[in-house]
């Protein structure tokens, strides 16, 4: 499928795990893309631009939306995946930690939209696709500041649904389950017993395994195509079935 063939779509975080499993996504089907990381790739995709930029710096931001924009010849597509993870209950995170999770995820997302709204605006296909989480809908233990960042991330979909609508813009989100990516990968690493925490993430999803990141890259294409033209402000689960399912444990 070439639904992308002649649009040209930005990726936040794009150089590894869901981020990098979109941008081979999105090539492979037709897109022009630039990645915005302040991370190298682990393995480039041939025929990406890769810039590094530091979503928290609204200068940095839009001096690299704006050079991706004269590289690719405008922007039809952003994906807002840049992201950071954190662990811990409202009496383990400090002040610090609060603002750097919240300042990468949320106002992150919202600087590279804001500043890649003129271009959108160009654009007969515009979308804008969010990286949320199923913590957004859901209570998890030990998930306090990342699953505020991540329910702050679905609302602010809605919100920018609604505001853009009418500009023929179209934003939606994502929510991933427990997934097979580096921080997980770190997270267990780091676990006193990395097997049976592994064991439990994937039992407490009703499939009985993690997300893979193509699961997550090929949702967040469908929502960004022109294929999907009529969805806006939806959320997407990508979860395994850890939201709307209850299955008696065997």
């Amino acid at each position: 499928m070439k639904d992308f063939v002649g649009l040209s779509a930005i990726v936040t975080g794009g150089s590894s795990g869901i981020g990098h499993a979109t941008v081979k996504a999105l090539h492979e089907r037709g897109a022009k893309v630039c990645v915005l990381d302040l991370q190298s790739p682990l393995s480039a995709v041939d025929g990406v631009t890769y810039l590094t930029c530091d979503i928290q710096s609204r200068t940095a931001v839009t001096a690299s939306i704006n050079e991706a924009a004269a590289k690719m010849g405008g922007i039809d597509v952003v994906i807002n995946n840049a992201g950071i993870g954190s662990t811990g209950s409202v009496a383990d995170g400090d002040d610090a930690e609060w603002h750097r999770v919240l300042d990468i995820n949320v106002v992150g997302t919202a600087r590279v939209s804001s500043a890649s709204l003129p271009y959108l605006r160009k654009s007969e296909h515009a979308s804008i696709v969010n990286v949320s989480s199923l913590v957004a809908m859901v209570g998890l233990p030990q998930r306090a500041i990342y699953s505020a960042s991540k329910g702050a991330i679905y609302s602010l979909t809605l919100a920018m649904a609604s505001d853009h609508v009418r500009e023929g813009i179209r934003v939606n989100c994502v929510l991933p389950g427990t997934a097979d990516t580096p921080w997980v990968g770190r997270l267990l690493a780091n676990s006193a017993d990395p097997a049976a925490t592994e064991k439990a993430l994937k039992a407490r999803q009703p499939m009985g395994r993690l997300v893979s990141a193509d699961e997550v890259a090929f949702a967040i294409c469908y929502l960004a195509s022109p294929l999907a033209s009529s969805t806006t402000g939806t959320a997407l689960g990508v979860d395994g079935g850890s939201v709307g399912l209850r299955v008696p444990q065997a």
